[in-house]
């Protein structure tokens, strides 16, 4: 697994990474949650998906850029906007990690995926232009069950005291 900072790009890099981060938000607040668990198939956490794989496998996780929250106007302390790239491979693993601590989206730009959570009784299949939101009462693990390489843009509000380990997918 691969895990690159960059704290210095050149200014395309970030005029990018700002409009895929726009594009995504503007995405998630119009709706564009058709991969959502299903309403009849919400369940309370722990109740759904059973824990799965630990360990990654065949997945590339590259931060492409990253603001400390805490000199920005919204002065949030101990927390990153983090912006990452995940490239999995056919058969490749998210392993199991939880979002109780760190609100993320996911932008699924190429490819599908499959998300077994613990709060929905069944698997959920993200498609190429889905948004999947991971909020608190999350936990789960991804897989691509598909013959091409799936390509996903994750947002997430980092805790800068987490140390980034391969449970924090």
């Amino acid at each position: 697994m691969r895990h690159a900072i960059k704290e210095q790009q050149p200014t395309w890099q970030l005029v990018a990474a700002t409009a895929i981060v726009a594009g995504v938000l503007a995405i998630a607040s119009t709706g564009a949650r058709a991969s959502e668990c299903p309403v009849a198939s919400k369940v309370a956490d722990g109740q759904g998906q059973k824990m799965g794989p630990t360990m990654p496998k065949d997945v590339t996780d590259v931060v492409r850029s990253v603001t400390d929250l805490s000199k920005e106007p919204a002065g949030i302390k101990g927390r990153q906007f983090r912006l990452r790239q995940l490239d999995m491979k056919p058969g490749a693993i998210v392993p199991w990690h939880s979002h109780d601590n760190r609100p993320a989206m996911i932008y699924i730009v190429s490819g599908e995926v499959v998300e077994y959570a613990s709060n929905c009784a069944v698997p959920i299949v993200h498609k190429a232009g889905d948004v999947a939101s991971e909020r608190n009462g999350t936990s789960h693990w991804w897989q691509n069950t598909g013959s091409t390489t799936a390509v996903l843009i994750s947002v997430d509000l980092f805790p800068v005291e987490a140390r980034m380990d391969d449970h924090m997918m």
